[in-house]
């Protein structure tokens, strides 16, 4: 395993809502929109002090580099996707404003959205605060369908000039489906900050063919959709870049990253993700995922790991004291800004109080106070 000596810097999450990219050609390794996985062994809940400090925990023990929740799944409600409560209503116009609900779910990227700052996933979750779409977001949500459209096509023709030549048609079909997206290049009259743009889009899909091989991979699912309700009612779900799955039926779950890789004191932060999908696959199927890929094109580093199930437990513990966390923030409304220097990276620093802002009023329902607990009078 090879990892980059930089410093990480934020990857945002590429905005592809669930229901994006073609239905699987072949019947799928690792079934999806499963809403009721029974099997859960690990413990349910976890104690509510550990849980009241979730929400505070270390920035590297789940959204190191702002990549614990980076691509793979839904994007935040103001962006214009589904949200950790779940995804868009049939029919619902994309970026339509609807009525706060408390959250329902929990996905890679919302979960390290709390571990980064708790009011940030308030502003994304609750307040749906729109944000503005960002060139880095947006290319990698473009490479994204570059390489999972590649595979449509036979195996001897998964070439670098093959997929260069699905830029186009897919920014264009990305534009289609996203107007907002005009804004990005909307002072760029001579199209040169666009060419850049497209160039280095171009070169992260190039990269790619020096870290894998597609004509030797037949991904059992691409873009997969995945959800599974652990035993205590906690709903996870996320969307996949690729599964891979052995003759002997091993299961590899892989991830396309457009960033730098991490250094070796953040890999643990940047496989958080991972183990999240593998906790949700194992639930699913009762399988533990022989391998967790995650492929940097930024840098050109591929990082492995290989989890047993006393990974996956942990993690699961560690999702339930966090999914605490969320739901006594959701009663009380206290959502705690939690400064690092990924806050020059946040569209919503004018309503944080931090930056001399105020948030919007809140827009739920709070828990009533405890009554006050009332001494015994008299003689004992």
């Amino acid at each position: 395993m090879e990892t980059s000596t930089e410093a990480p810097t934020p990857e945002p999450a590429p905005d592809r809502t669930p229901e994006s990219g073609p239905a699987p050609a072949t019947a799928p390794a690792v079934p999806g929109q499963a809403t009721a996985a029974q099997a859960s062994t690990a413990e349910s809940s976890a104690a509510s002090a550990t849980a009241g400090q979730a929400g505070t925990a270390q920035a590297a023990d789940g959204s190191a580099a702002g990549e614990a929740g980076g691509a793979g799944e839904e994007p935040a409600a103001g962006a214009g996707g589904a949200d950790a409560g779940g995804a868009a209503p049939d029919g619902a116009a994309a970026g339509a404003v609807r009525a706060a609900v408390p959250p329902a779910s929990l996905s890679p990227s919302r979960a390290g959205d709390f571990m980064q700052c708790p009011l940030l996933y308030r502003f994304r979750v609750i307040d749906r605060l729109p944000e503005k779409p960002s060139e880095a977001a947006t290319r990698g949500t473009l490479v994204h369908a570059v390489l999972e459209r590649l595979f449509d096509a036979p195996a001897a023709e998964r070439t670098p000039p093959r997929a260069k030549a699905l830029i186009p048609g897919q920014w264009d079909r990305l534009r289609e489906s996203r107007p907002e997206l005009v804004e990005l290049f909307a002072d760029d009259a001579d199209g040169e900050r666009l060419a850049r743009w497209l160039s280095e889009a171009e070169r992260l899909v190039e990269r790619w063919f020096t870290l894998e091989d597609p004509s030797r991979l037949e991904p059992a699912e691409r873009e997969l959709f995945v959800e599974a309700e652990l035993a205590s009612g906690l709903r996870l779900r996320g969307i996949i870049d690729r599964v891979d799955v052995a003759p002997t039926g091993e299961v590899r779950i892989v991830d396309y990253k457009t960033g730098k890789a991490p250094r070796p004191e953040y890999a643990e932060g940047a496989l958080f993700q991972m183990k999240f999908y593998a906790l949700v696959v194992w639930r699913l199927k009762k399988v533990v995922p022989r391998r967790l890929q995650l492929v940097y094109l930024g840098s050109g580093d591929v990082l492995t790991y290989d989890p047993v199930p006393a990974d996956l437990e942990r993690i699961e513990r560690k999702l339930h004291a966090l999914w605490e966390a969320i739901r006594l923030a959701t009663e009380t409304g206290d959502w705690r800004p939690r400064p690092t220097k990924l806050c020059g990276w946040c569209d919503h620093r004018a309503h944080c109080p931090e930056f001399g802002g105020t948030p919007p009023p809140y827009p739920l329902p709070l828990a009533p106070a405890a009554p006050p607990v009332q001494g015994r009078m008299g003689a004992d």
